[in-house]
């Protein structure tokens, strides 16, 4: 069926937003009032935006369809509105974490991420939703409540850049910014049917950072095809020098084309991470993966390499940084952080010395046997995530199967065990349940081969088509 209008155009390419607008085809304010009125008809629904700031996004729309009119230099991301997960601080807009404790904290600062994409030319229409200080893949808190996924709203859409895979799946933005831990990016995208990009450490310099040299934590794009997430992040990578991980390269690069010939491609494909409980239903649909990369001109073997010791590596480095952030909040206000907080930063204070020395050793070992493994292959090609889409109301699958969940992250060892390699890895669109549910394929790169793993990520789409499929919650008749 043929889209409307208005969805012809909020289901455009980001890439064609900004060439309309860079033309003078498309106004700035014309596109925003187009998203403006896609959020206030399907928000509603999904409660995927928690803070709009319309006026100023108008006055914002306005200066950029006047510097295109006077002929200025105009960044890449000119005229398109965005959202900020409500993790980022922005300056004059409430910026809550998902907490009680920050429900009416505004920031009087940008986050380095957010002066970037200002002075690419965004338009920041408010932010997105976060479950509380982005612990967990469910996208609900006490301040704002549970967003919904778009495909079926009684089901969660991930997390915890689940406000943001929601906005652009529902067409309300056409980009919008994420953060990955142990799987935020990727868990939320493969969720929702849209492209979620692990960037490797660095890549997106962060500043301020109280933790300036841990890796695990990283930004990156949501989008609805690949290139439009390589043109975010052509705007937010580069270097920094206040930033200790920042990686040397410019952004330009990722505006480059991604068109690439895959003939004789060493891939890895393992539908479960060498032996990781996974749902019959995820199982089925990345199946259909091998073909599809051999279709490509790819060499498919079935392997995977030893990540024995990862997950203790990533669960300890995890509660540090849940205690190093978060301790004094948990001192000052033990009552008003949710469970799965305090368990993380009560499990950061249990660990010696010693102990987190041991799970960097353990890390170690693991990095030096993956790196060593992906000599011989370029990409891994994996489940985003070991569920389908659980009810809105569960906060996080306790079995997978006949496997006891202990903890409320044992769920997302698919991702997390990949973030404790250091190693890119992008979320695109695989297919759907036979209940209509969409499923995401875990691309993961060489170590700093960003570029390359858009590239496959970018191929895969193109053979596929599934991420052109449009929600019901957007809207479509």
């Amino acid at each position: 069926m043929e889209m409307p209008p208005l969805l012809d155009l909020l289901f455009s390419t980001a890439v064609d937003q900004a060439r309309m607008v860079r033309t003078g085809e498309l106004s700035a304010v014309e596109l925003l009032s187009a998203h403006l009125d896609q959020i206030e008809a399907v928000n509603p629904q999904v409660n995927a935006i928690v803070t709009l700031v319309t006026d100023a996004a108008l006055e914002e729309a306005k200066a950029a369809d006047t510097a295109v009119a006077r002929g200025n230099d105009i960044g890449p991301l000119h005229g398109l509105p965005i959202a900020i997960k409500d993790l980022v601080d922005t300056r004059g807009i409430r910026t809550t974490y998902g907490s009680p404790l920050f429900a009416d904290h505004v920031p009087e600062a940008d986050s380095l991420l957010v002066q970037r994409l200002r002075s690419a030319g965004a338009v920041i229409v408010g932010k997105t939703n976060t479950p509380e200080f982005g612990a967990g893949s469910q996208t609900t808190n006490a301040v704002f409540g549970p967003t919904r996924n778009p495909w079926d709203t009684t089901r969660t859409c991930g997390g915890s850049s689940g406000g943001a895979a929601v906005a652009v799946a529902c067409g309300m933005l056409p980009l919008a910014d994420g953060s990955d831990l142990g799987g935020s990016l990727r868990n939320p995208a493969a969720f929702c049917n849209v492209v979620g990009f692990r960037t490797s450490p660095g890549r997106v310099p962060r500043f301020p950072d109280n933790a300036p040299i841990y890796p695990f934590s990283v930004d990156g794009p949501i989008a609805r095809t690949v290139a439009d997430a390589a043109l975010l992040l052509s705007a937010l990578a580069g270097p920094d020098p206040r930033c200790a991980l920042s990686l040397p390269e410019s952004g330009d690069p990722f505006r480059a084309s991604l068109d690439r010939d895959f003939q004789g491609v060493r891939i890895a494909f393992s539908p479960d991470l060498g032996g990781l409980p996974v749902e019959p239903e995820v199982r089925s649909v990345v199946e259909g993966a091998p073909a599809v990369l051999e279709g490509l001109g790819c060499e498919v073997v079935r392997d995977f390499p030893n990540l024995d010791g990862a997950d203790e590596a990533f669960k300890a480095w995890r509660a540090w940084i849940f205690e190093q952030q978060l301790g004094a909040d948990l001192d000052a206000h033990p009552e008003q952080l949710n469970p799965s907080v305090r368990w993380n930063v009560e499990q950061g204070r249990a660990l010696s010395g010693p102990e987190l020395g041991a799970a960097e050793l353990r890390r170690g070992e693991v990095c030096r046997r993956v790196y060593e493994f992906m000599e011989d292959v370029e990409f891994l090609a994996l489940p985003v995530t070991q569920v389908m889409p659980f009810p809105v109301e569960q906060m996080y699958p306790t079995r997978i199967g006949d496997t006891e969940m202990h903890t409320y992250i044992d769920w997302m060892a698919s991702c997390y065990l990949i973030s404790a390699t250091g190693l890119p890895a992008i979320s695109v669109p695989c297919g759907f349940s036979d209940g209509g549910l969409p499923v995401g394929l875990q691309l993961v790169g060489r170590l700093r081969d960003d570029f390359g793993v858009l590239q496959l990520g970018h191929a895969y789409e193109q053979a596929t088509g599934w991420g052109r499929r449009v929600p019901p919650a957007a809207g479509q008749a």
